[in-house]
């Protein structure tokens, strides 16, 4: 993303705003989109907060009108003090996507794609939540009969939903964790074992405080059913 921001294109929509430097960034973003799977779209914004070129135009009309300025992801990268840094949002529905889930990261796009220039605005990049933490979930190693008793979660800091094996409560349901929670630990609550472990960051990515959670019943039902029951 960091790299991205430096592009002459990208930096070029910006600095030297027109409708024709618009449309070639606008390309540029679809052949980067074409290449990274992950992502649903990204998007440059002016230094107003103005959605000014996008990467799957046709896809998601509404973004190209969009304003981000009230946005956290928008208003921490232009905040940044160097090329070199970058913000991560929370997962949160986004209504220029048709409403999909989606994890922001963004960093300023500075004059000249020089670490230390004036930030000009900003790249985000919208990353596809539901099929990337669709893959997690679900691909926990567990046995037929304990699949058929647990329930796999991805928790926010706040304990928030953020993906479930069963399919209920994303994004609206809140799983709480015992507040001396640590890194990583076990505990029996309502007839069902509970394991849960912080989710670690990536090298320069220091992670949100999000946690791997398994619930799991010594019931025989799956949880999935008895909800919908």
């Amino acid at each position: 993303m960091r790299w991205w921001a430096t592009d002459s294109a990208i930096v070029d929509c910006l600095a030297r705003p027109s409708a024709s430097a618009a449309a070639h960034a606008s390309k540029r973003l679809g052949v980067i989109l074409d290449a990274y799977t992950v992502y649903l779209d990204l998007w440059i914004c002016d230094a107003e907060g103005n959605v000014v070129a996008t990467g799957r135009p046709g896809l998601y009309p509404r973004a190209r009108s969009a304003s981000v300025a009230k946005s956290a992801w928008f208003k921490q990268a232009m905040a940044t003090s160097s090329g070199e840094e970058f913000v991560a949002c929370d997962i949160e529905a986004s209504p220029e996507l048709n409403g999909a889930p989606v994890a922001t990261y963004a960093t300023a796009i500075r004059q000249g794609g020089q670490a230390r220039g004036e930030a000009l605005g900003v790249l985000g990049i919208h990353f596809d939540w539901r099929a990337q933490a669709r893959t997690v979930v679900a691909g926990v190693r567990l046995t037929e009969e304990e699949r058929d008793r647990s329930r796999v979660l991805l928790l926010d800091r706040n304990g928030r939903v953020l993906a479930a094996s069963d399919g209920f409560g994303e994004l609206a349901e809140t799983f709480s964790l015992p507040r001396d929670a640590g890194a990583m630990g076990s505990y029996a609550a309502n007839g069902a074992m509970v394991g849960y472990a912080l989710t670690p960051g990536y090298e320069t990515y220091r992670g949100l405080g999000w946690y791997g959670c398994i619930v799991q019943t010594e019931a025989r039902h799956p949880i999935g059913a008895a909800k919908a029951a």
